[in-house]
C-alpha cells in the first residue's frame, strides 16, 4: 500500500521536508494529521528510551567512537521510526485526547482556535503534550519507564537491570525479523537465567552466548565448551557441548536475528511472532529445546515479568 502523504512514519528518520508538510496539514485538522503527530511524537518517545538504554550500555572498546555513535543515533532514529509505525499504543492514545481536546473546542470557539489552528497541530509541539497525556492505561508493549512494566505492574530490580542492559540490541533485532524486542529479551532470560548463567570460555570470559545456540560443523567463529541439560525421551541428562561464543551480546542478538530470519526451520515462527504463546510453541515445535516445557516457561516469563 502506498503511504499517504501524511506518512512520514515509513520515510527516512530525517526527512525534515516530510515532517514540514506534516506540520502544515495538521493545521487542515484532519483525522489523518493528528495521527500523523502522534506517530511522530511516539517515535520520539521510543527513541528517547533507546538512548537512555544505550547510555546504560557499557562502552565496547576500541570501535567506540565519535562515528560509531553518530551512526548508532542515526540507526536509533530509524529503528524508532519504523516501531512507532507498527505502533505500540502510544499514539492511539494521544489520538484520542486530541480528538476529544478539537472537539470541544470546536463546541467553545469553533472549529478554529483562538490562534487559527486546532488540537492537532498541539502534537507537533513535543513539550506541551506531557500536560494532556494523563495516565497512559491500557498500553501494551515494550515500554518500561520508572521500574514499571507497560502494564503497571513494578518489575523486580534484576528484570529491570536486564532490560536495561539488553533492550536496544533487542530493538534492533526486532528491526530484523519483526520478533517483538521482549519476546527475545525473555528467551534470553529463560537461556541464562537473567544473565547470571552465561557461558564461559576457557579462559574464564564470557562467551556472550545468549540463546544457547550450539557451534555446529558449520559455524566458523568461536567457540566455547559447557555442560548443558538435554531431554531424551522426556529424561534430563546432562551432556558436555560446544557453543557459539561472540564478542559483545550485540553480536549474540545479531546472529539470533539472522538465524530465525535465514533459516527455513523457524519460517513458521516469525509467520506467528505477534503472540508470545504462539511465538513460544513455535520455537519448541521446530526443536529449537528439548525441554519439553520449554514453551511454558518462556510464555510465563514474557507475559508475566515483561508484560
Amino acid at each position: 500500500m502506498t503511504p499517504s502523504r501524511h506518512d512520514v512514519s515509513s520515510s527516512f528518520a530525517l526527512d525534515t521536508q516530510g515532517l514540514g508538510n506534516l506540520k502544515r496539514s495538521a493545521k487542515a485538522g484532519s483525522l489523518e494529521a493528528t495521527r500523523g503527530a502522534a506517530q511522530q511524537f511516539e517515535a520520539l518517545f521510543i527513541n528517547q528510551m533507546m538512548k537512555s538504554m544505550r547510555d546504560a550500555t557499557p562502552s565496547e572498546g576500541l570501535m567506540d567512537n565519535q562515528q560509531t555513535k553518530m551512526f548508532t543515533s542515526m540507526l536509533d532514529q530509524q529503528l524508532s521510526q519504523n516501531m512507532a509505525k507498527r505502533g505500540m499504543g502510544l499514539a492511539d492514545v494521544l489520538v484520542r485526547q486530541l480528538s476529544s481536546q478539537t472537539d470541544a473546542k470546536a463546541l467553545a470557539i469553533g472549529t478554529d482556535g483562538a490562534n487559527g489552528t486546532n488540537g492537532a497541530a498541539s502534537a507537533l509541539d513535543i513539550p506541551m503534550l506531557p500536560k494532556n497525556l494523563g495516565p497512559l492505561k491500557g498500553m501494551e508493549g515494550a515500554i518500561q519507564t520508572n521500574g514499571l512494566s507497560a502494564s503497571g505492574r513494578s518489575q523486580a530490580p534484576h528484570v529491570r537491570a536486564f532490560q536495561e542492559k539488553l533492550g536496544a540490541h533487542a530493538a534492533e533485532a526486532e528491526a530484523v525479523t519483526g520478533v517483538p524486542a521482549k519476546f527475545m529479551l525473555g528467551q534470553a532470560a529463560l537461556e541464562t537465567g537473567w544473565g547470571k548463567r552465561m557461558i564461559r570460555n576457557a579462559d574464564g570470559s564470557n562467551a556472550n552466548n545468549l540463546f544457547g545456540i550450539k557451534a555446529g560443523p558449520n559455524w566458523k567463529g568461536k567457540v566455547a565448551t559447557a555442560v548443558t541439560t538435554e531431554y531424551v525421551n522426556g529424561v534430563a541428562r546432562q551432556k558436555v557441548e560446544k557453543f557459539r561464543a561472540y564478542d559483545t551480546p550485540a553480536d549474540s542478538f545479531k546472529d539470533y536475528a539472522r538465524m530465525l530470519a535465514n533459516n527455513p526451520r523457524y519460517e513458521k515462527v516469525l509467520d506467528h511472532a505477534g503472540d508470545a504463546s504462539a511465538f513460544a510453541h513455535g520455537l519448541q515445535r521446530a526443536g529449537y529445546a528439548t525441554d519439553p516445557q520449554y514453551a511454558a516457561k518462556l510464555s510465563k516469563i514474557i507475559k508475566n515479568s515483561l508484560a
